[in-house]
């Protein structure tokens, strides 16, 4: 009798389990066939649903894993190939390990050969026989070393999210105010401002920080007991020059705080580059500019320097946002201490320039933050969008492919084929109009699209002769006079993608009139000299071969069209 009854209440307690946890919707929804670390060691998969996982099994066809018995799963259960590999570059253990050593980490139970391959591979869940969840690779997802595949609301991800980067949604922020400015009319000012009125923390993710009058600045507001804080791009292209090691040695030995995102032997950068130019002010304002913290950036007032746009938001929640964008590049393991060396301190600018506009003060703006590359694909709808007009100013653009046009310039080409005025300003600096393939050539193919095509549509090269500025290192659009998009994001195939970088589209009718005015005066230059030296017959030559290839190349793909 006791036998029998010991027997029920199994049966009991085996169907009150089912009941009370059953198996709800176990998906594959994250994984990585192609890391960083030697032999892939640090592959891995992610599961997540909830329930028991008996009769589960994941499988590439060669091999399986499956799971010990009573085993659950309550959210998301990670898998990894060495768990010892995965904590080096994820900076924390797996729940099981297929391959591995590590004596806390259990195994899963593996038959056959299991592993992800780079370039061609597919996986697949099963539950009872029954074939659950199947991706495959390069059909319907990307191969990219490095890359993370997520499923989000059923469908995979089509960015490209790399180890250790960030995954932040579009937000939008109303009823902000702030104070925009240019480079070089009025930068300095306002930075100087915005930290002298700093309390009690200013965060600054910065690609490059040179200027010794920016450091002493933060100097000064670190003193006062301001917590400051930076974060630098530790492999800037060209390498550290020696007054940014001045500048870094200085603050340094002032107690601040630098790291550099370097990465480590053992971990690799999320980013190609930490190319953003923001801080975070109080937890209340984020200054956002087009401009590293350099003299040619933020130029003493009458001093010659960059054509930058930038902008001091005051709004709680932006904050909060690039607060925690800021965390999460500064505190992950790729992100290190600065090591102090030797420099030399950079003398500033001595030549003149003729100051035209003040900072501009507004209230009531509607903010975008635009990060990349998480939510950079915004620039598309911003350019699209736009019904009466689209300004451009770019420290230069260059296209995908020798076939394929950079899609922001394609997006703006295909507005002026609606009957939208679009104007290119680029800059004439001697780096981006020598060689071969640069600004000069991508002003003709622009005009010769429009020559063509009969568009209203028009690039120039910047004026960049004594007393106007030194060069053009925006990255700002304009859209219907009240969109400004104020960023780091220089268009190329890079900064959107795989760089970390940040903008701002705000939208505000007085802020558009403020930058259409400096984009005014800027482009009046241009048309008054044209690029330096006079056209160059030979480039535009070479740029109406590039169009005749892109022309015929869109039409062979036109005629391929179903």
């Amino acid at each position: 009798m006791l036998h029998h009854l010991s027997v029920v209440l199994r049966i009991l307690f085996i169907v009150t389990l089912a009941l009370l946890c059953p198996v709800t919707g176990v998906v594959i929804t994250e994984f990585c066939p192609d890391p960083f670390l030697p032999d892939d060691r640090d592959e891995y998969l992610i599961l997540e649903g909830v329930g028991i996982l008996d009769g589960f099994m994941v499988t590439d066809g060669e091999g399986a894993i499956r799971f010990p018995e009573g085993t659950s799963i309550s959210g998301k259960l990670v898998i990894a190939k060495d768990a010892e590999a995965y904590s080096r570059s994820h900076g924390e253990y797996p729940d099981f390990e297929w391959e591995g050593g590590v004596p806390e980490i259990p195994n899963v139970i593996r038959t056959g050969r299991f592993q992800l391959a780079n370039d061609h591979d597919q996986i697949a869940l099963y539950s009872g026989g029954v074939c659950l969840q199947e991706v495959d690779w390069p059909d319907m997802v990307t191969g990219r070393q490095g890359q993370v595949h997520f499923l989000v609301n059923g469908i995979w991800d089509s960015r490209v999210l790399m180890i250790g980067q960030s995954r932040y949604e579009p937000a939008v922020f109303y009823g902000a105010s702030g104070i925009a400015f240019v480079s070089p009319d009025c930068s300095r000012e306002v930075f100087y401002e915005v930290v002298a009125g700093a309390r009690d923390e200013i965060l600054v993710s910065i690609y490059e920080i040179s200027s010794p009058v920016l450091a002493e600045y933060l100097v000064h507001a670190h003193r006062r007991g301001v917590d400051v804080e930076i974060l630098v791009e530790g492999g800037p292209v060209g390498g550290i020059p020696a007054e940014e090691h001045w500048v870094i040695a200085y603050m340094q030995r002032e107690g601040i705080p630098i790291r550099t995102m370097s990465g480590t032997e053992t971990m690799h950068t999320p980013y190609r580059f930490l190319h953003s130019k923001y801080m975070v002010i109080d937890s209340r304002k984020v200054l956002v500019t087009s401009e590293n913290f350099k003299e040619n950036g933020f130029p003493e007032m009458g001093m010659r320097g960059n054509r930058g746009w930038g902008v001091v938001v005051t709004h709680e929640g932006l904050a909060d946002y690039f607060k925690s964008v800021y965390t999460h590049d500064a505190d992950g393991s790729w992100s290190i201490p600065a090591d102090p060396r030797e420099g030399d301190e950079k003398p500033p600018s001595w030549q003149e320039y003729h100051a035209e506009s003040s900072p501009y003060i507004f209230s009531g703006a509607t903010v975008i933050p635009v990060i990349s590359p998480d939510t950079s694909s915004q620039l598309h709808d911003l350019i699209t969008g736009a019904r009466v007009s689209v300004d451009i100013e770019m420290a230069y653009i260059t296209n995908e492919t020798a076939f394929s046009l950079n899609p922001f310039l394609a997006d703006a080409l295909n507005v002026s084929r609606r009957g939208i005025p679009v104007r290119v300003l680029l800059d004439s600096y001697y780096y981006n109009v020598d060689g071969e393939a640069d600004n000069d050539e991508m002003v003709a193919i622009i005009n010769d699209i429009a020559a063509s095509e009969g568009l209203p549509l028009e690039a120039r090269c910047a004026d960049l002769s004594p007393g106007l500025v030194e060069k053009i290192h925006n990255k700002g659009v304009i859209v219907d006079g009240e969109k400004v998009l104020v960023s780091s994001i220089n268009w190329n195939m890079n900064s959107p993608t795989f760089n970390r970088e940040v903008g701002l589209i705000i939208e505000h009718a007085g802020l558009g009139e403020y930058y259409t005015g400096v984009f005014e005066r800027d482009w009046r230059s241009a048309e008054k000299s044209g690029a330096p030296g006079g056209p160059d017959l030979q480039k535009i030559a070479a740029a109406g071969v590039v169009l005749s290839t892109l022309s015929l190349y869109a039409w062979v793909r036109k005629r391929k069209e179903p």
